[in-house]
């Protein structure tokens, strides 16, 4: 296990697809470390958040080529988890 509960969940992805994906209640999506696996992500966000969590999807978001004037870059790839749930529990951020 890492160091702390807090260092593998970074933050909530706030997208109009996350919302989306949240409406319902019983799904949240974190940006988390790209190290972590499925059971440490279950178990911080158990612990910080004290919800029962059913089921964690994770998936890497791929940099994507960005451009500004006659400049060229990339944006920073980072691990994406979909955490459901329990019947009954609730998530506000």
């Amino acid at each position: 296990m890492m160091g702390n509960y807090r260092d593998v969940i970074l933050a909530p992805v706030i997208t109009e697809k996350a919302s989306n994906v949240a409406a319902n209640g019983d799904r949240i999506v974190f940006k988390v470390k790209k190290d972590a696996n499925k059971t440490q992500i279950k178990q911080a966000i158990e612990k910080i958040y004290n919800v029962k969590v059913v089921k964690v999807n994770t998936l890497n978001v791929k940099p994507k080529k960005k451009r500004v004037g006659r400049y060229t870059g990339t944006t920073t790839a980072y691990k994406k988890a979909y955490i459901t749930l329990a019947e009954g529990s609730q998530l506000e951020l």
